[in-house]
């Protein structure tokens, strides 16, 4: 019984680190689109939240029956109770994805991103993959030292962010309105994305110390 416990408590974590594998996958998919318009591969995006969905509907149904049935305590119940917080997060790791995709959607045959700003825009790309990557690891290996790593990584995504905003609110910048809303959008999409790969660090190490990094207030 307690062998088939443990199974079920591994199954957990497992499941997480299919979803940042997951998650990974629609925000490169959505970087091609944003970058490329892309039609197909935003449309891949958005039809596989449905996926990440589901896991993390498959998490918090066995993270509550194992509560019903084995009342966990210390660990193991910390254990449950984070990887429904890193669920969480990782879902809307994929649903930052796909606004992204959506961006890219409502811009076709047009590419949403403007010449100047491509650069910028693949290297959040880039680092959101990075951070998510991380996040997995963090969770395969509950290794608390690399989780903290993760605020630091963090920061430069908030560079690439800042240096989108400092761009459009040049008064050399042409693009009209419609133009700025995309870019907006799309720093604060990749922005939210790598936050939550830090609130998935945050909760791995809970899980492994029983301490808090901080209790910053956290935004939805």
């Amino acid at each position: 019984m307690r062998d088939t416990y443990h199974e079920e408590l591994d199954a957990l974590g497992e499941r997480l680190v299919e979803m940042t594998r997951l998650a990974r996958h629609a925000v490169a998919r959505a970087t091609t689109a944003l970058l490329d318009a892309d039609l197909t591969a935003a449309q891949e995006v958005i039809s596989g939240d449905d996926a990440v969905n589901q896991l993390e509907n498959e998490i918090e149904y066995s993270a509550f029956d194992l509560m019903a049935r084995q009342q966990p305590v210390a660990k193991d119940l910390r254990t449950i109770i984070t990887s429904l917080h890193m669920a969480g997060d990782l879902e809307r790791m994929g649903d930052h994805a796909v606004h992204l995709a959506k961006v890219a959607r409502r811009r076709h045959p047009d590419s949403a991103i403007p010449k100047e700003l491509r650069a910028t825009v693949l290297e959040m790309g880039h680092q959101a993959e990075q951070l998510v990557i991380k996040a997995g690891e963090v969770i395969t290996e509950q290794d608390a030292e690399k989780a903290l790593e993760l605020d630091k990584d963090d920061d430069q995504m908030d560079r690439l962010r800042r240096k989108l905003l400092t761009r459009i609110l040049d008064p050399s910048w042409k693009h009209g309105v419609e133009a700025t809303m995309d870019v907006t959008l799309v720093g604060r999409f990749y922005e939210r994305f790598g936050d939550h790969a830090v609130h998935v660090a945050d909760n791995l190490i809970y899980m492994v110390t029983g301490e808090k990094p901080g209790d910053e207030e956290r935004e939805p």
